[in-house]
Formats: structure tokens, sequence, C-alpha cells
């Protein structure tokens, strides 16, 4: 792995875990981090009231760089890795799923898209 690689994956992870502690801040439940999957990893599972939000972490110089580093290709790779998330923790069948998106630019707060893309047609054209 190179120098600039190995930054870059320190930056995403603590990215990652600025978003958990700032959605804490917002009421949420952190269920799961980096969640491995056989269709890939998610980066945050959280819950607040009948929602299950997985939610992916994006930082780049500005918000619509950072809608487009999330390809429909991703998107269907997202939706398979809730699936089988959500078939291994089956007490929480109850909760409505969601895909939200937390993005991250190099000036200013957080963006929290909650319901970003949905199961049914993935689609960011509203993201930004």
């Amino acid at each position: 792995m190179t120098q600039a690689r190995r930054q870059a994956e320190r930056l995403g992870r603590r990215t990652e875990t600025l978003s958990a502690l700032w959605l804490r801040l917002k009421g949420w439940r952190i269920l799961d981090e980096r969640a491995r999957t056989g269709a890939g990893e998610l980066d945050l599972v959280a819950r607040r009231g009948g929602v299950l939000a997985f939610i992916e972490v994006k930082r780049r110089k500005t918000n619509e760089a950072a809608r487009y580093a999330i390809t429909p290709r991703q998107q269907h790779r997202l939706v398979r890795a809730a699936s089988l998330w959500r078939s291994r923790h089956g007490a929480l069948a109850h909760l409505q799923p969601r895909f939200d998106v937390i993005v991250w630019s190099e000036r200013g707060w957080p963006r929290h898209i909650e319901g970003a893309f949905s199961l049914e047609s993935p689609d960011l054209d509203g993201l930004i």
C-alpha cells in the first residue's frame, strides 16, 4: 500500500469516527461501524426510533464530488451488504431500513442526507 493510500485510509477512518460521534450527538445509536459482510463494508449502521439507517460516509473537496463518489454500482453493493447485515440481526427486522449519506467537504459542517437512495430505485439525483 502506498503512502498516499495509507493517508487516505486514515482520513477515511477518522471521518467515519467523527460521523459516528456527530450522529450520537443527534440522538442516534450506533449499532455497527465498518461492518463487513460478504457483499462489502457498511461504514455505519445506526438506529433512531423505528429507523435502521445504513450510512455511507464520503469526504471530498466539495459536496458535489462526494455525491458523484457514490455510484449506482456502489449503491447496489450497499443494498446487498445491508440485506446480509439485516439477515444476521433478526431482532431488528421490525425496523424500517433506510440508506443515508453523510457528506464531508473541506469546509463547513457535515451534511446528513436522510433517505439518499432507496432499496427499489437507487438514485442520488436529489442528493445535493
